[in-house]
């Protein structure tokens, strides 16, 4: 890997896959301003060869959440202004273009939790272990919590689990749906990269309305949602793509799809 960047959050390639640290190990990966203006930083300095990314942290665990050690006052536009980039960035890794594989390991608290869930495969290992503490913090979620996580475990899971802080382990993160893989100790980020190449070799096209097409499908009523799937099914099985992976597979060989 050739390191492109070391502040807050690490950006190295490894061919096709961006890998993006938190490396903050000694505050347990906690987010503070600079974290998210990084993480912004390091996604808008992507080039077009990557195809994939993955998001990790340094040391023991993922990310904590807030650091609210450098917690300062703020007046409530100034939080709503820091809440909207938080949206803005981790839409940016939801909604983008290239596909986020995510590998957790110990505390994924609070706004950890919100960019995990920004991510769309989880690898956990067995120390992993979800919480959002805010009920106990008085606080609320400002990262894009309150959509993201009941997406994932219903609003009546995500409303105990404010208010009484309670912590999900890795096992049961999942089985709820927080993470779709659970490896071995000190296993996670080579099962990710395995994936992120995996999901690298796909066709781009396909990768780009998974991400962007199906989210909207589950807002939208059923019969906007089936025209959109209409329309992202013609955008797809009408391209050069769909001609090479039908050819490839009656000739039993992996596609050859193009990179962009």
């Amino acid at each position: 890997m050739s390191q492109l960047a070391d502040l807050t959050v690490r950006l190295e390639h490894d061919g096709p896959v961006a890998v993006l640290a938190l490396c903050r190990p000694r505050k347990r990966n906690a987010v503070n301003d600079a974290v998210i203006k990084d993480l912004q930083r390091c996604l808008d300095e992507l080039n077009d060869d990557t195809r994939v990314i993955v998001v990790c942290g340094d040391g023991s665990h993922f990310c904590a959440g807030l650091d609210l050690a450098e917690h300062v006052e703020r007046t409530p536009f100034e939080v709503v202004e820091l809440s909207r980039r938080w949206h803005a960035t981790l839409d940016q890794l939801q909604f983008g273009k290239r596909p986020v594989v995510s590998a957790l390991q110990g505390a994924v608290i609070g706004g950890g939790l919100e960019i995990a869930l920004a991510c769309h495969v989880r690898v956990a290992e067995p120390s992993t272990f979800y919480q959002l503490p805010e009920g106990r913090r008085g606080i609320f979620v400002g990262g894009g919590g309150s959509l993201r996580v009941p997406q994932v475990i219903g609003t009546g899971r995500t409303v105990e689990m404010m208010l009484t802080g309670r912590k999900y382990n890795a096992s049961e993160g999942l089985q709820l749906g927080l993470s779709h893989y659970l490896v071995d100790k000190g296993a996670a980020f080579a099962e990710t990269m395995i994936l992120a190449k995996m999901i690298a070799d796909n066709s781009a096209i396909s990768n780009y309305l998974i991400l962007n097409v199906l989210p909207r499908i589950a807002d939208s009523a059923t019969a906007s949602g089936l025209m959109m799937e209409s329309l992202a099914a013609a955008l797809a099985q009408t391209g050069n793509d769909a001609a090479e992976g039908i050819r490839a597979f009656m000739e039993r060989r992996a596609p050859a799809f193009n990179k962009r």
